[in-house]
């Protein structure tokens, strides 16, 4: 539970309140959607989802949002223009565009557009002092100075994944020097972030897709590969533990993964022909195929996908979908690998677990579903969350994907990186918050890091009044997750 919160309406507003309560923490939040709990805090909240304002220069592809503006509101304002910002995070109706940044978010067709870095042209930000800046493309390192032995340190530490949000981005500051790599994915333990400056692309003129049906998870090491080497838009998993609690229907009932693939073309015929590629090139390894050339077929196609949400709503009370260790991404090659380990630690513990992500990236999320009337789930849940983390360690991957760090897995950093890219995380979070008072315990751990310290349910959860309780757990079941949270104080208690 917060100590405060505020509700900054301008990025003046906002250093104003940094300058006056000097020596406080702050937690910058959005929307509130981020997974691993770096939006929540002991102190002070500061909701920046009233920093709104968005303009757009069609001509220049750009489009210029506060940082509470959503991913929805850029793209329904490109669209009318014929284009789009890529990357597109499930929660992208909700989701702010300062907080997409912040975690250097992605989602579903990632595995073309990659993640938000390569989509963000200037951020406007302002420090823990109150001092207020733009940082842009190309603009230089800023004021954090390595030396020269800084890609020779870097360089075989960081995960050779195609897609990775934890820690501070060291590897592409390495390539690019530029100060904005560092603020991009520093989910609000640097800077605030106040306006993003959005670089979009034209709208796709042909979309086309297919889902393919595996029986045996060792065939991902095959089809993936190939896949990827169709140029898809999106590759997505939805693995046995998804398809038989969603009791998806027309899929044959020992799948052990369904594949949901899209191909972006610039004619219909190149559309269609390169789904006939993927139907022919994995026919010997499907058990189930179904293809989609219109806007309608492809609907259909995505329809199984959008099930999980209203399946995982009808949990009964005891029972509640918890993402403990929802981001794990490993080299593609090993995604099988991942997912059988995964599976094998859940059966192991006595734990229902639900899988599905992004497969053309290696990336997975996990809903883990405990029985809370059983003594130990804690317990358990807590000894499948170290597996996980050894399974990605072994398999040389990282724990987040797209959601960034957050407090529920700052302390396993030191195992993903090493001693010496933590103390070089250390070296940036000083020179930009040398009191430490921005995020504190996000990516650079407290130092009584407990992973599940926080968990929203049990009986070490905080405790809140159950008018507001009731209210929350309503949004969480109807998946009203755009809802904004400090509303619902004001609500009477009926209602």
């Amino acid at each position: 539970m917060p100590r405060a919160v505020v509700i900054p309406r301008t990025p003046e507003e906002l250093s104003q309140v940094l300058v006056r309560e000097v020596g406080r923490s702050f937690v910058p939040r959005g929307a509130g959607s981020g997974m691993p709990g770096g939006n929540v805090g002991a102190d002070v909240v500061v909701d920046c989802s009233s920093l709104k304002g968005l303009t757009l220069d069609p001509d220049r592809r750009i489009a210029r949002a506060g940082a509470g503006v959503t991913w929805k509101e850029v793209n329904d304002a490109a669209e009318k223009a014929g284009l789009r910002l890529p990357p597109d995070p499930s929660s992208g109706a909700f989701a702010t565009s300062g907080g997409m940044v912040s975690t250097n978010a992605a989602g579903p067709r990632s595995v073309q557009s990659g993640s938000v870095r390569r989509w963000v042209e200037s951020v406007d930000i302002v420090s823990p002092l109150g001092e207020s800046r733009t940082v842009r493309r190309g603009g230089g390192p800023g004021r954090v100075r390595f030396g020269p032995a800084l890609p020779a340190q870097v360089t075989g530490k960081f995960p050779k994944t195609r897609k990775n949000s934890s820690g501070y981005a060291l590897d592409a500051f390495v390539r690019s020097r530029d100060e904005l790599d560092l603020l991009i994915g520093s989910e609000g333990t640097l800077a605030f972030i106040t306006a993003v400056e959005w670089r979009l692309e034209p709208l796709p003129r042909e979309v086309a897709g297919v889902a393919l049906g595996l029986g045996d998870l060792d065939d991902l090491g095959d089809a993936v590969p190939y896949l990827l080497s169709l140029n898809p838009s999106a590759v997505e998993l939805l693995d046995r533990t998804l398809l038989s609690f969603v009791q998806a229907p027309g899929l044959p009932p020992d799948l052990a993964c369904l594949l949901l693939v899209e191909f972006e073309r610039a004619t219909a015929a190149a559309a269609r022909g390169v789904v006939g590629d993927a139907v022919r090139g994995l026919a010997g390894q499907t058990r189930h195929v179904q293809t989609a050339v219109d806007p309608k077929g492809l609907a259909e196609l995505w329809s199984v996908r959008r099930l999980a949400s209203p399946a995982l709503a009808r949990l009964p009370e005891t029972r509640r979908s918890l993402q403990v260790i929802e981001d794990g991404c490993v080299p593609v090659e090993r995604l099988g690998t991942y997912v059988a380990g995964v599976r094998a630690s859940a059966e192991r513990l006595g734990l229902e677990i639900t899988i599905f992500g992004h497969a053309g990236d290696g990336h997975v999320h996990v809903n883990a579903l405990p029985d809370l009337t059983t003594p130990d789930w804690r317990e358990r849940l807590a000894t499948l969350y170290a597996d996980v983390t050894d399974l990605l360690v072994r398999l040389g991957g990282t724990a987040s994907g797209e959601h960034g760090d957050g407090r529920l897995r700052a302390g396993v950093l030191s195992r993903l990186f090493g001693p010496d890219l933590m103390r070089l995380f250390v070296d940036v979070k000083d020179a930009y918050d040398p009191t430490g008072n921005l995020n504190p315990g996000v990516i650079i751990p407290a130092p009584d890091w407990s992973p599940l310290e926080n968990l929203k349910v049990g009986p070490d959860a905080a405790s809140i009044p159950s008018g507001i309780a009731a209210r929350l757990r309503r949004i969480e079941r109807d998946a009203g997750w755009g809802t904004s949270k400090s509303s619902l104080a004001a609500l009477t208690p009926d209602t």
